[in-house]
């Protein structure tokens, strides 16, 4: 896995008025996968159908993921391992476990960090309270926090200055929620969902104002957003969209080849909240089935029964060559080589963290 995807940007953030554009360029993808397809009758009109693989794109790294992943690569060369790593530094098993095989330390809370290590905070952000715990003890955090959800930790401050009550639209537990929250704790009410909305509570129904988790279904997020203003008519919006566009990207990429889809895969890992809605996205958008899988060893051969067309993504936290493994199990089922359906092209990067960069520079000017 090599994590010098370092693409992305597509504003995408049109979402919100209805967007749904976007130029389709189909290609053979052609990387690691030899030609093998067939023709086969399978259809209920008993008409001969041919065998199709789509891959959607945009799929897989984002700039935010892929600095993140970065980060703690370049820690571990600038100053050696161990580099602990609080959380997963991105919602993938298979990332985490080749950082750990390159030194790396996974730990869930900072108190276990040695007093005086190096800790990375990861991409989904922390509360200030963490961050003023790595302070006490003495730690060099480096915090690979995404731009985007820093952004949104910003607005959540700034609606605590304004005295506005924050209805942040996430799931529980999720690491991203946890770090906005935190930010403002005695402003923030969770909502997790359209149904949450009716029994919603607040102090004051006209100083409101709404956030979102970054890698929330845009559907079900306009929904939830919805049903609030139908309730709360005063309801002010962030400046701009929470939702990345990664995340939105995504979303649409899947969107235009599912309904063609008997079956649509989303590589991603079980914790990974973007990859879980593209499952949710592809069946909403027409997908006959899809399943969410870590890599190509999850696939179940049951699914491939008679079944012609099939729609392959991944989360914005997938290296492209857990992409290329899945591809190549088809082309063993007897599946054609896939061709790309891209939505949009991507290309934002994020600068690494001031504080690693800083030692970076030092480090090529001692050598």
């Amino acid at each position: 896995m090599s994590a010098r995807s370092l693409v992305q940007d597509s504003g995408a953030a049109a979402w919100a008025a209805g967007w749904s554009g976007g130029t389709r360029v189909c290609s053979t993808y052609t990387d690691r996968v030899t030609e093998s397809g067939r023709a086969i009758v399978s259809s209920p009109s008993k008409q001969s159908r041919r065998r199709q693989v789509v891959l959607a794109a945009p799929r897989g790294y984002c700039a935010g993921v892929d600095r993140a992943v970065i980060t703690v690569e370049k820690a571990l060369e600038r100053y050696g391992p161990p580099v602990y790593v609080r959380k997963q530094i991105v919602h993938n098993r298979h990332v985490v476990e080749e950082l750990q095989e390159r030194g790396a330390i996974f730990v869930a809370e900072l108190d276990e960090v040695p007093e005086g290590s190096t800790v990375v905070f990861s991409a989904h952000g922390v509360s200030p309270a963490v961050q003023q715990e790595a302070k006490d003890r003495g730690l060099k955090a480096i915090d690979a926090t995404c731009p985007l959800v820093t952004k949104v930790h910003h607005e959540a401050r700034r609606f605590a200055r304004d005295d506005l009550e924050i209805l942040l639209i996430g799931h529980a537990g999720h690491e991203e929620v946890e770090g906005t929250t935190g930010e403002a704790p005695e402003h923030v009410t969770l909502v997790q969902s359209p149904d949450d909305v009716d029994r919603l509570e607040v102090r004051d129904p006209s100083r409101l104002a709404w956030l979102s988790q970054t890698t929330l279904s845009v559907d079900e997020t306009l929904q939830t957003v919805n049903r609030l203003r139908e309730k709360f008519p005063l309801l002010q919006d962030p400046p701009s969209d929470d939702i990345c566009y990664a995340t939105q990207n995504r979303q649409l990429a899947i969107k235009q080849i599912a309904a063609q889809s008997d079956l649509v895969i989303v590589v991603g890992s079980a914790n990974s909240s973007n990859s879980v809605r593209l499952v949710e996205v592809a069946l909403e958008a027409g997908a006959k089935a899809s399943y969410r899988i870590d890599n190509a060893s999850e696939i179940d051969p049951a699914w491939l029964a008679d079944v012609d067309s099939i729609g392959v993504t991944s989360g914005a936290s997938v290296p492209d060559d857990l992409v290329r493994g899945v591809l190549a199990y088809l082309v063993d089922q007897g599946f054609p080589q896939a061709r790309e359906e891209r939505l949009t092209e991507e290309s934002l990067v994020f600068a690494l963290p001031p504080e690693l960069r800083k030692d970076l520079r030092q480090g090529a000017i001692n050598d």
